[in-house]
């Protein structure tokens, strides 16, 4: 099985070949090619590469699937006796993306 640790936005994800992945939105239509340059460890079978932050030479090639929002969340602030009540709700934006290829150069 051969998979990569990759970094975007700041948050670590296991990017598996087939596989997909959510990250932090950012502006790409679907169906565009992305190039994810920030592998921190790919491992192929037995061999494991472990990057000095990075690993020199490897990439991950995906493919925007869709732009997604994720769960509400409710906000809600209360102080007691004083009439203040605010009820906010927020979503995240999300953007999928499906691992077509890591690639290690040796």
């Amino acid at each position: 099985m051969k998979y990569a640790i990759v970094e975007d936005g700041g948050k670590q994800y296991k990017a598996v070949e087939g596989g997909s992945i959510e990250v932090d939105y950012f502006k790409a239509e679907a169906g565009e090619q992305v190039n994810l340059e920030r592998v921190l460890l790919v491992v192929d079978g037995e061999a494991v590469s472990v990057g000095t932050p990075l690993v020199d030479g490897a990439s991950v090639q995906a493919t925007v699937v869709a732009q997604i929002k994720g769960p509400k969340i409710i906000v809600f602030r209360y102080k007691p006796k004083k009439r203040y009540r605010v009820k906010t709700g927020h979503r995240q934006k999300y953007t999928r993306l499906e691992i077509n290829a890591i690639a290690l150069k040796a």
